[in-house]
């Protein structure tokens, strides 16, 4: 049995879900979501509740009954109150800014960086160096944190690059002057 898959979903009063043969759609205050699930998996609206059962006692069936239980969560988490990734960029003349539809990052690169912001996704900047992406979809603003932290990662000497907030980079020593003896 899978536990997490057996356990129903939770659906907030302010969130829309319907499900259209292997296709659920969710509406909420943070915009719509949609998701295909699993073959072998079904899901039904009960109540304020959302309960997904699978076809089979398979292995691929058993192992995809809880992963699509997380996936109907986190949308339904997502339409209602969105996800939120904050970003710092550290470094002496880093910096970011929004500029219509895309992100300008300099990072001591011999040119600045434009990177294009999806429409579903909301990019702020404080103070030129503290960044927030905001969405709905779990995954994509993961994926736009990931991109925009692919461009300078943090390095392991002096720490400087696009960081997530409160990640810890581990430091290495550097080299340390041999003493000549003669």
């Amino acid at each position: 049995m899978s536990r997490i898959g057996n356990a129903p979903v939770v659906v907030p009063a302010n969130v829309k879900v319907a499900v259209e043969g292997n296709r659920l759609k969710a509406e909420g205050p943070k915009g719509k979501l949609g998701l295909d699930l699993p073959p072998k998996i079904s899901a039904k609206v009960d109540g304020g509740r959302i309960v997904l059962s699978r076809e089979n006692e398979e292995r691929v069936s058993r192992s995809l009954h809880g992963l699509a239980r997380s996936l109907v969560s986190n949308v339904i988490q997502g339409v209602s109150t969105g996800y939120v990734k904050q970003m710092e960029i550290i470094g002496v003349g880093f910096k970011a800014a929004v500029q219509g539809k895309k992100l300008v990052l300099n990072l001591g690169k011999s040119h600045p960086i434009e990177y294009p912001i999806p429409a579903e996704i909301k990019i702020t900047v404080a103070d030129n160096v503290r960044l927030t992406v905001e969405g709905s979809d779990k995954q994509l603003v993961g994926a736009v944190a990931a991109d925009i932290r692919g461009y300078h990662p943090p390095e392991p000497y002096k720490g400087k690059g696009v960081r997530y907030a409160g990640e810890t980079i581990r430091r290495k020593e550097g080299k340390t002057a041999q003493s000549k003896s003669a």
